[in-house]
């Protein structure tokens, strides 16, 4: 028993002395510091306030999972905050997962919720969170490297992250999240070393931390096209704009994005850059229902230049358009796998349904005669359609047979569920949900991206985010099915 309890104190005290040893010293505007979880080596921080300029020197094994091993610099705020720095890691050699991080914790527990804009020894820049204690942390990866500022912010319930290089301004790095913390929480400054053999250091200067306020201007949208990989949950941010941007379609060859705005479609690298405008002719009313054939050689359009939404396809390279449905409104959703039939959703005698037609023109075929709205068609790849239907008095997924036979539903939990797309390789389904109280697929709404397997089973959450309309209205999956496209939205008050 003796043995026992000696193991157990050498255990403990040298946590218990970094803790106490900072107690009643404060390190600058922050509280106190303390080390997080198991670290190899005893962390610390320090303040010289003749270069305005914070030190923290951590070890830890990772801060990823479900637990994390730093040393942080922190204060106790609530509300809305907002803390900011330039951030450089020191030393060379060490783990290229090395981290320094602008971080909000719940607690200082090593498995707490947390958000963190963490800078990476190798250039890496994420907004890195863990929704609930003790659950795995996911990321939004930055579309830029090795930047000199960061910002993080949490405005209600949702995070942010702003970056900038040397000499700019501080600009969004797109992409938000929700979490949800209590108040109080922890606000401050941590280094890990993603080695626990190691210690790590990081100086942080500059720093801002602001309890902010809702400002009385009117808020503007932004938008950040976004890629989530179904595997791990973690996504990319691959373009940010003050633009209204919507609906995303992967190209065959797996390299570029398109997407509408304003009236037009655009190109766009999935690695990132400057979107190019893709010629759609006399088209120049494009909403968000828009996709490439399986070739990749035709794109369809909606377009409503004439009046209400037809349906036209053009070359994906640009040209002029060929009308395919005659009647309108009609509003385009899926090619067959075989590339010789359109299957769209369209109003005829106030009533919205499925319909099909060839893409060489037509008679257009109704599949769907239920009450109430049936929409966003998508077909998988063993030619089955995928659809929405509030029939059961709730917005579910259903599918049925290509000629509309055996329509038979799919989801029937607690969500309106809107805008299914089946993988490329026939494994997957995934949707657009909304909460039980909202009506219609509006935009700017608490929303999820949710994932099932297309042969039935537990149905998972790939991304929270807010948005709705235009985030996921038409086929957007990677041609590897690995990945998924889409847009999520902000509104924010302009800085002063």
């Amino acid at each position: 028993m003796s043995r026992q309890i000696v193991v157990l104190i050498s255990l403990v005290l040298p946590l218990v002395s970094v803790r106490l040893s900072l107690a009643d010293e404060a390190i600058g505007v922050f509280e106190q510091s303390n080390d997080v979880g198991q670290v190899g080596h005893p962390g610390a921080a320090s303040y010289d306030a003749s270069q305005a300029t914070y030190t923290v020197s951590g070890s830890g094994a990772n801060m990823w999972f479900a637990e994390d091993g730093l040393h942080y610099v922190w204060k106790k705020m609530s509300g809305d905050v907002s803390l900011a720095a330039d951030v450089e890691l020191l030393g060379e050699g060490g783990d290229p997962h090395r981290k320094a991080c602008l971080l909000i914790r719940q607690s200082l527990d090593h498995d707490s919720a947390y958000a963190d804009a963490a800078l990476h020894g190798d250039g890496l820049t994420s907004l890195q969170y863990r929704e609930a204690q003790g659950e795995p942390t996911r990321e939004i990866q930055a579309n830029a490297s090795k930047p000199r500022r960061l910002r993080i912010e949490k405005i209600g319930a949702y995070v942010s992250m702003s970056i900038a290089a040397e000499g700019e301004s501080l600009k969004p790095a797109g992409g938000t999240f929700r979490l949800k913390l209590k108040d109080p929480f922890y606000v401050g400054l941590a280094v890990c070393a993603h080695n626990n053999a190691r210690l790590e250091k990081a100086a942080f200067s500059n720093v801002e931390i602001v309890a902010e306020t809702a400002g009385d201007g009117e808020p503007v949208l932004e938008s950040t096209l976004e890629t989530v990989a179904i595997s791990s949950g973690d996504r990319r941010v691959v373009y940010h704009t003050r633009d209204h941007i919507e609906a995303p379609n992967w190209s065959r060859d797996g390299e570029s994005l398109l997407f509408n705005q304003g009236g037009g479609i655009y190109r766009l690298p999935v690695a990132g850059g400057t979107p190019t405008q893709v010629n759609t002719g006399r088209a120049v009313r494009n909403n968000n229902d828009h996709g490439l054939a399986p070739d990749g050689n035709l794109l369809a359009i909606s377009d409503q230049t004439d009046g209400p939404s037809r349906i036209f396809v053009v070359d994906a390279q640009g040209g002029e358009p060929r009308r395919v449905t005659p009647l309108a409104p009609s509003y385009w959703h899926s090619w067959s796998p075989d590339g010789k039939t359109l299957a769209y959703c369209a109003e005829r005698d106030g009533n919205f349904d499925v319909y099909t037609i060839p893409v060489d023109g037509g008679e257009e075929r109704r599949l769907t005669t239920a009450e109430g709205l049936d929409d966003g068609p998508d077909y998988a790849p063993d030619g089955t359609i995928y659809f929405n239907s509030v029939r059961s008095g709730q917005m579910r997924i259903w599918k049925m047979n290509a000629d509309g036979g055996e329509q038979r539903q799919v989801t029937s939990d607690e969500y309106n569920d809107w805008f299914p797309h089946p993988s490329p390789d026939g494994k997957w389904l995934v949707f657009l949900s909304y909460e039980q109280d909202v009506t219609g697929h509006p935009e700017n709404k608490d929303v999820m991206l949710r994932l099932m397997p297309l042969a039935g089973g537990e149905v998972r959450v790939l991304a929270k985010l807010f948005g709705g309309q235009g985030t996921i209205n038409v086929p957007s999956w990677s041609p590897d099915s690995r990945s998924v496209a889409f847009v999520s939205y902000r509104l924010v008050r302009p800085r002063e």
